[in-house]
């Protein structure tokens, strides 16, 4: 009975003692890959990379070294390589079939990298959303909308979607149309606007100007507005050109129609 007894207690230390180094492993070794990582990241080789690039390359690079970690942990514990990697290509290959819309992820953030229809900092459209590119993973793209708000797309749906991107030029053209009533005086509303436009310093006078009566509406007239400005200019100028114009309209007595309901009564 001694002997069982002595069997059990020299079994359970050694249980312990694997479980602890399991632990110690695991917890040294995520740290060492959190400070490669940090090293990587400050190397002046690879701040000369594309930040798309660099978010990819720590994404995999910070993967595959816990995914190591983890590997190593478990053969201090007495799991055979052999048997690991058996396991691990059993789990990958079922994992792969559970979960292909990862694999779809990993390769349409490939694809991105490689054929670059944005990178970060670009602002861009793809399934009526749209904002700046704030980082590029190995399996997500993360964009900041207009309100701040982040937004996680998976690299395969980007991949294989339309994609606007607005910052691919230098310079952007900016279109706004205007209402007018239909008692308005063609030339003198064309005069108006192009003096707005002459005074706004952020529209690049040497690009083509468009100013012109585009539509008879069903009860306005629409003039439209085709400008160019600087890429990070264009926000600032819609909104410029918005309140200007209306100012210029209200001083120049032009009106803009609005929606009106005609109630006859009979008696």
């Amino acid at each position: 009975m001694e002997k069982v007894v002595d069997k059990l207690a020299d079994y359970g230390i050694d249980i312990g003692f694997r479980l602890l180094g399991f632990g110690l492993i695991l917890l040294i070794g995520f740290k060492i890959v959190k400070l490669l990582i940090k090293l990587i990241n400050k190397g002046r080789g690879f701040n000369k990379l594309e930040k798309s690039v660099q978010t990819f390359i720590l994404s995999f690079v910070n993967i595959t070294l816990k995914c190591l970690v983890f590997a190593t942990a478990l053969g201090f514990i007495g799991i055979p390589m052999t048997s690991l990697i058996t396991l691990f290509g059993t789990a990958s290959l079922a994992i792969g079939l559970a979960m292909q819309g990862g694999l779809t992820n990993m390769v349409g953030g490939l694809m991105i990298l490689i054929f670059k229809p944005f990178k970060i900092g670009d602002w861009i459209e793809s399934n009526s959303i749209s904002g700046s590119v704030e980082e590029i993973t190995i399996f997500y793209t993360v964009l900041k909308t207009l309100d701040c708000t982040k937004v996680v797309m998976p690299n395969g749906e980007l991949a294989n979607s339309n994609i606007k991107n607005f910052s691919s030029n230098s310079k952007r053209k900016l279109c706004v149309d205007f209402s007018v009533s239909y008692n308005s005086d063609i030339d003198k509303v064309k005069k108006v606007l192009n003096e707005v436009i002459d005074k706004e310093e952020l529209v690049l006078k040497d690009e083509e100007i468009f100013v012109r009566l585009t539509n008879h509406g069903d009860s306005s007239l629409t003039f439209t507005v085709r400008v160019w400005t600087k890429n990070q200019d264009f926000w600032n100028l819609k909104f410029n050109l918005l309140e200007n114009v209306k100012k210029a309209f209200d001083k120049n007595k032009i009106e803009i129609p609005f929606n009106q309901l005609d109630v006859h009564l009979d008696k």
